[in-house]
């Protein structure tokens, strides 16, 4: 945990690094083709580069302590703002898919790892590893065309509807959204399954007479699910940043829509706040993995 406060302080600088070695001048930038000279002078001192370096990070951080994450150039509207009206469809798409991508991932990674070099553990193993080998955009392009354009079965993009008064709309971004990460967690949940059922402590549950079921989900996999929840962080950690491509594909007003818009509009402020917020929940959702795989794993001392 104060390696996670660590690596929060070290991203805050790291931001505001980069965004002063940006080229040439921001406030001329932001100001157009043709700038006007009190345009800029106004910019230039909304955005605080009148001030020293130092300045500027000590009056940033303070305001990012206070929960102030700055104020856009573009609409003169909160970060905050920007946030609150993308995180909406960003968290409906992430909960549609981790509903599906826990049960989905364990239950493929159990079933492969049940008879190790089998028939089912190597389709589900060439399976996985093909549609992992597929890019979101062009998996994304593939399904919109075939189900949204040709046969019209699902919307191809959520224009004109809302993701909650229309379910059809989620159909294909989750299923987009759940193709590599199903991929990934099950090929984990696999290997550890397979290194849980051959180890000591499994082996003496069946001198115990445990039932093979039991043993498989109540023994072997707590200790298999250990590197698939430092995975699904990971995956977490990307769902609610906003995943750009599948939000901008499928024309969902996510926090990935709003980023590629403030990215468009030069709008430094906004990328700033919004790379922070997306850093801190980053560390919070990984620093949450590392305790969930320290409480999942057989313990060293309790096998001695």
């Amino acid at each position: 945990m104060l390696l996670g406060l660590g690596q929060t302080a070290a991203l805050v600088l790291f931001l505001f690094a980069l965004t002063e070695a940006l080229p040439g001048d921001a406030a001329v930038a932001l100001a157009g083709e043709q700038p006007d000279p009190e345009r800029i002078a106004r910019i230039r001192e909304t955005m605080g580069l009148d001030r020293s370096a130092g300045e500027r990070l000590l009056h940033w951080t303070g305001g990012l302590l206070h929960g102030d994450l700055g104020t856009s150039l573009v609409s003169g509207r909160p970060v905050t703002a920007y946030l609150a009206g993308g995180l909406g469809p960003t968290l409906v798409l992430a909960a549609a898919t981790l509903a599906l991508l826990v049960p989905l991932s364990v239950g493929l990674g159990v079933l492969a790892a049940r008879r190790e070099g089998g028939a089912v553990d190597r389709t589900v193993s060439a399976l996985t590893l093909a549609v992992h080998a597929v890019p979101e955009f062009a998996l994304g392009v593939l399904l919109a065309s075939v189900f949204g354009l040709w046969l019209g079965w699902l919307p191809p993009t959520a224009v004109g509807t809302g993701l909650t008064t229309d379910p059809a709309v989620l159909v294909l971004p989750v299923v987009v959204l759940l193709a590599r990460p199903v991929c990934t967690i099950s090929r984990l949940v696999r290997a550890g399954m397979i290194d849980a059922l051959a180890s000591p402590y499994v082996a003496q549950a069946r001198r115990y007479g445990l039932s093979e079921r039991r043993i498989r989900w109540t023994h072997a996999l707590p200790g298999a699910l250990a590197p698939a929840a430092q995975q699904l962080a990971r995956t977490v950690d990307w769902l609610l940043s906003g995943v750009i491509v599948v939000e901008a594909l499928f024309v969902v007003p996510g926090l990935g829509t709003v980023l590629v818009d403030a990215v468009a509009a030069r709008d430094v402020p906004v990328i700033q706040g919004m790379a922070v917020v997306f850093g801190v929940v980053t560390v919070l959702v990984n620093t949450g993995a590392d305790l969930v795989a320290r409480r999942l794993a057989p313990r060293s001392e309790a096998a001695a």
